[in-house]
């Protein structure tokens, strides 16, 4: 655990928004004014500005003309398309990596996704996420082909501003997601046909798409008091 005290003005307030974002405090839109935040956290607004333009390059934040900066809102269409992309070359990714993963690496895997169970007792879906990447990461690194590999670190960037929000709108999905991961591990270890491991991975990434915009659209009709 990162103690605040040792940081920068910056990064302590990079770190404190950062948070907040990530837990749901500051939801997507949420307009984050720099006066009340350098009070909050007793600095002035200089550290807090460039905390947020810090945020803006990871895609968290947003500035949009007369209104300043917000939490970046989720564009539905352009992350389905991205998930079904990802979901696609990923799993051609993860299933001809499965030669090259011995023992060792799918044993590195393995325990990457029990500290995901551990977790999921007392969430965080921050860290989750972090896990989760590492966990992925290392079964598609190893694919021998590098046009493949390309296209699945470009999926992972764009997904960098929302990833922690998908665990954090939908931490249900989270005990599916380590569920699916011992599924992927099986299908490795038991040699497999290739395109079922590959199915395997590409469902999964489908089906966390399917739950985040599920939450989505479930959470716009309850703030517009419809049920269609």
């Amino acid at each position: 655990m990162t103690d605040l005290a040792t940081l920068s003005k910056s990064e302590q307030a990079y770190a404190w928004i950062r948070s907040r974002i990530s837990g749901h405090t500051f939801g997507p839109g949420y307009r984050l004014v720099l006066g009340p935040i350098a009070d909050e956290l007793g600095m002035s607004v200089v550290p807090v500005r460039e905390a947020i333009r810090r945020l803006e390059a990871e895609g968290l934040v947003t500035f949009e003309r007369n209104v300043g900066a917000r939490v970046t809102l989720v564009d539905e269409t352009e992350y389905a398309h991205t998930m079904e992309t990802l979901g696609v070359v990923e799993g051609v990714a993860t299933a001809l990596s499965a030669p090259f993963l011995d023992e060792a690496a799918l044993d590195a895997a393995q325990a990457v996704n029990d500290r995901m169970a551990r977790l999921l007792e007392h969430f965080d879906a921050h860290l989750f996420t972090e896990l989760n990447r590492q966990f992925h990461s290392l079964l598609f690194e190893p694919c021998p082909n590098p046009h493949l590999l390309d296209l699945v670190h470009r999926g992972w960037s764009r997904l960098s501003g929302i990833r922690d929000s998908t665990f954090a709108s939908v931490p249900g999905r989270a005990t599916h997601s380590v569920a699916e991961h011992t599924q992927i591990l099986d299908l490795i270890r038991s040699g497999a046909d290739p395109l079922e491991i590959e199915l395997a991975a590409r469902n999964h990434r489908w089906r966390t798409k399917d739950a985040f915009l599920d939450a989505l659209h479930s959470r716009s009709r309850h703030s517009s008091g419809g049920d269609s």
